[in-house]
C-alpha cells in the first residue's frame, strides 16, 4: 500500500465551506489511478471557510508523481457549496509533492479534473470538453450591459465569485456616515460657513490627519507641483505655440520668464500648457459654475513648474481676463482655486472613474468570458481584477447616481460627471493612453534624463514602473507563446481580442486602439502591449489618480470640488474674507474630507504581493519572483531619490500600489 498525504485549502470567500461528502482520485500521466477515496477526518469539521485540512489515504496503486486529480462532491449537509483554493498531494514513499491550484467552486455530482499547476493553452488541454463547459457557464454569469448610453460596458449581474466577503462589503455612502458618527463630526464641525482659513485648518489638530497641502497651498510652486505630482498629472503638454483663443501676451508674462521671450521659452522647452476645453459647456449642479480654463506654465531656473497665466474660460474677451501672478494676491489665488474646480471635475470623472474603474471593468468581464481559469493569460490578469467588479458595484452608485456624492460635493453634479466620463472614454486609445511612454510622447513630455520638466517625479516613477511591468509581461507572454502558431491557434485568446474590440452595440467592450489586426492576434508583441496596458492601468495608473486624494482634497481650499458664487470677471482686489465665503460650508467640508479619507485607503496588498496566487508553473513562478525583485529595487531607488528632496514624492512607491483597482 502507498500512503498519500493530501492538504486541501478551502477558500475564504463567502459560503466557501462545505458539509458535503468529498471524494478524490489520483492519476499519473499514463492513465493509472487510485480508487476513489473519501476525505473525512473523524471528530473534526472539515472544509471550513479559510481552513487548511490534512488527510492521509492509502491505496494499492503506487503513483510516484501525481500529475492529475479528480474531485467530486455530493449535496449532503445543510451547506454543500465548496470553493477550493489549492490541493497538495505528497507521495510519502517518493517524497514528491504535486500542487493543484483549483481556485473554483466544486459543482455537485460532477467530476472535476485538475492537472498539476493547471496551466494550459486550450489547444494543449487534455480536458478540453471540461474546459469548454466551464467557459460556457462563465459566459452566462459574466454578461455585458451598457447601463448608461455612452459609458463603458459593465456587468449585468454581479456573479457570486465577485462579491466581497462580509469583512469587505461596504459602500462609500455607508462608510462616510459611519466615519461621521464615530468621530462626532457633525457636532464638532457645526454648520454654517467658515470664518477664516485658520478656522478651517483648526480641525486637523484632533479629528483629521493634516494633509500635506495645508501649509503651502497658496504658493505658486505648490500649484505647479500639483499639476505634475498630484492626482491629475497627465494633462500637461509641451507648448509649441500660444493658442489664438488664449488672450495672454508677451508683455503680460515677460517678467515671469527670467529674461526669455515666449519664442525663446518655447524653443528651450520651458513653456507648457493645460487646456481643459473638454469642460466647455458641461452641465453643472444647480447654480454652481465649472470653468473650462487654459493655463500656461514656465519651468524656472530651479526646475520648478510655475503658473504664469490662467484664463478661466475658452474664448478671450473683456469679461474673461488672463489672470497673472502680478495681479492682487487674493485675486490671483482665487483664479487658481477656480482653475482647480475644473481640475477636480476632470479628475474624478475622467481620470479616476472613467479611464480606470469603468474601462477596466469591461476588460475584466471579457477575460472571464473568454479565458479559461486554466489559461496562463487569465492567471496573469486575475490578481489585477480582484474585487474590481465588486468595488464598482458597491461604490459607483454612491458617487454618480442622482442625489449621490457628486451632487452633494461637486460643481458638475452627477449629470455633468456622466457627460465628462462619456467624452473622456470616447477619446481613450489603448495604443496611446494605455501605453504610458506613448502618452508622454503625444504630449511632448517624454523624457528619461530630466531635461524636460525635471520635477515631474510622478512621470519618472510611472515610466519606470511601466517598463518593469512591460518586462514582466514580455517574459511571461514569450514563455507560453514561443511561436506565433501558438497564438494563432489559441481560440480563447482570439475570442478575447474579438470581444475587446467589438462595438458595444454588437455585444463587445468597444475598446479602441487594441493591436488586433484583421480580427486576429498574430504576435507576442501584440499580446504584450495589451496585457501590459491592462495591468499598468489597473495598478500604477489607478494609484496615480487615487493614492494622493486625501493630501489633495483633504484641505478643500487647496483643491476645491466647487465654489459658491461666480468666477471673477475682472482683476479687482479681493480679500481673504471674499474668498473664504465662497469655500464650501462646514457640512460639505465634512463630506469632502471624509470622502478623501475613504478613497485614499489602501485595502489590498502591494503590487506583486498577490492576495490570491494563481501562478504555480515553475518557470512562470520564476518570472513573478524576478518582477518582485525589480519592484523592490525600484522602491529602494525612490527612497534614495526622496532623501535628497525637500518635498518628497512617495505616492508611487511600489509598496503603496495595490494589485488592482481599489477605491
Amino acid at each position: 500500500m502507498t500512503t498519500y498525504e493530501i492538504k486541501i485549502k478551502t477558500g475564504d470567500r463567502l459560503g466557501s465551506g462545505t458539509n458535503a461528502n468529498i471524494e478524490i482520485v489520483l492519476f499519473d500521466g499514463s492513465g493509472k489511478h487510485t480508487k476513489p477515496a473519501k476525505l473525512d477526518n473523524l471528530f473534526r469539521d472539515d472544509f471550513e471557510r479559510g481552513h487548511l485540512d490534512v488527510f492521509t489515504i492509502k491505496d494499492e496503486t503506487d503513483i510516484p508523481e501525481v500529475t492529475e486529480i479528480k474531485l467530486r462532491r455530493d449535496t449532503a449537509g445543510r451547506f454543500s457549496d465548496w470553493f477550493v483554493d489549492q490541493i497538495e498531494v505528497l507521495n510519502k514513499n517518493t517524497k514528491i509533492t504535486s500542487i493543484f491550484p483549483v481556485l473554483r467552486w466544486i459543482r455537485p455530482k460532477v467530476d472535476l479534473f485538475i492537472g498539476r499547476h493547471d496551466t494550459f493553452l486550450p489547444q494543449f488541454d487534455p480536458r478540453l470538453q471540461q474546459r469548454n463547459a466551464e467557459l460556457q457557464e462563465k459566459r452566462t454569469l459574466y454578461e455585458y450591459e451598457e447601463r448608461i448610453p455612452g459609458l463603458p460596458v459593465q456587468i449585468k449581474n454581479v456573479p457570486e465569485d465577485e462579491e466581497y466577503s462580509i469583512s469587505r462589503k461596504w459602500d462609500i455612502a455607508t462608510k462616510i456616515l459611519r466615519l461621521r458618527v464615530e468621530k462626532g463630526l457633525d457636532r464638532i464641525f457645526g454648520c454654517g460657513r467658515w470664518e477664516t482659513f485658520d478656522d478651517l485648518t483648526s480641525v486637523y489638530t484632533s479629528y483629521f490627519e493634516r494633509p500635506k497641502a495645508v501649509d503651502d497651498w497658496k504658493r505658486d510652486e505648490s500649484f505647479g507641483w500639483q499639476r505634475l505630482n498630484s492626482v491629475n498629472p497627465n494633462l500637461i503638454y509641451l507648448c509649441t505655440e500660444i493658442p489664438t483663443k488664449f488672450g495672454v501676451t508677451e508683455d503680460d508674462i515677460a517678467s515671469f520668464l527670467e529674461g526669455l521671450t515666449i519664442s525663446e521659452a518655447i524653443s528651450e522647452k520651458r513653456l507648457f500648457l493645460i487646456d481643459l476645453e473638454i469642460l466647455d459647456g458641461v452641465t453643472c449642479f444647480k447654480e454652481y459654475v465649472c470653468p473650462a480654463p487654459i493655463a500656461l506654465f514656465f519651468v524656472n531656473d530651479k526646475g520648478q513648474l510655475m503658473p504664469v497665466a490662467i484664463q478661466l474660460f475658452q474664448q478671450k474677451g473683456p469679461d474673461n481676463p488672463v489672470f497673472l501672478p502680478s495681479d492682487p494676491p487674493y485675486t490671483w489665488l482665487f483664479a487658481k482655486m477656480w482653475y482647480n474646480v475644473a481640475d477636480t471635475s476632470y479628475h474624478q470623472s475622467i481620470s479616476h472613474l472613467g479611464c480606470t474603474h469603468l474601462l477596466m471593468e469591461g476588460i475584466c468581464i471579457a477575460s472571464n468570458r473568454c479565458l479559461s481559469p486554466s489559461h496562463p493569460m487569465f492567471k496573469l490578469l486575475a490578481p489585477h481584477f480582484l474585487y474590481h467588479i465588486a468595488v464598482n458595484d458597491h461604490s459607483l452608485s454612491s458617487l454618480i447616481d442622482a442625489g449621490g456624492i457628486f451632487d452633494t460635493t461637486m460643481a458638475i453634479g452627477h449629470a455633468g460627471a456622466l457627460e465628462l466620463i462619456i467624452k473622456g472614454v470616447r477619446k481613450w486609445r489603448m495604443n496611446v493612453d494605455g501605453i504610458y511612454p506613448e502618452l508622454l510622447k503625444s504630449k511632448g513630455v517624454y523624457c528619461k534624463d530630466g531635461s524636460i520638466l525635471p520635477t515631474f517625479y510622478q512621470r519618472d516613477d510611472m515610466l519606470t514602473l511601466y517598463e518593469a511591468i512591460h518586462g514582466y509581461v514580455t517574459k511571461y507572454v514569450n514563455f507560453y507563446y514561443d511561436t506565433s502558431d501558438k497564438i494563432i491557434g489559441d481560440n480563447e485568446i482570439q475570442t478575447f481580442g474579438q470581444e475587446l474590440t467589438k462595438s458595444k452595440s454588437d455585444g463587445g467592450c468597444g475598446i479602441l486602439g487594441v493591436p488586433f489586426k484583421n480580427g486576429r492576434f498574430t504576435s507576442a508583441e501584440q499580446l504584450t502591449i495589451v496585457f501590459t496596458s491592462i495591468i499598468f492601468t489597473s495598478t500604477v495608473g489607478h494609484s496615480a489618480v487615487n493614492t494622493a486624494q486625501y493630501d489633495t482634497y483633504g484641505f478643500p481650499p487647496n483643491y476645491p470640488t466647487r465654489l459658491d458664487g461666480a468666477p471673477p470677471k475682472n482683476k479687482s482686489p479681493l480679500t481673504e474674507e471674499d474668498i473664504v465665503k465662497c469655500v464650501v460650508d462646514r457640512e460639505t467640508t465634512i463630506e469632502v474630507m471624509s470622502l478623501a479619507v475613504i478613497l485614499s485607503e489602501k485595502i489590498k496588498n502591494a503590487l506583486g504581493d498577490f492576495e490570491v496566487n494563481y501562478t504555480y508553473d515553475p518557470a512562470a513562478v520564476k518570472i513573478v519572483e524576478e518582477f518582485r525583485k525589480e519592484l523592490k529595487d525600484i522602491g529602494q531607488n525612490i527612497n534614495q531619490r526622496n532623501e535628497k528632496l525637500e518635498r518628497k514624492f512617495e505616492y508611487l512607491h511600489p509598496e503603496e500600489i495595490p494589485n488592482s483597482v481599489s477605491l
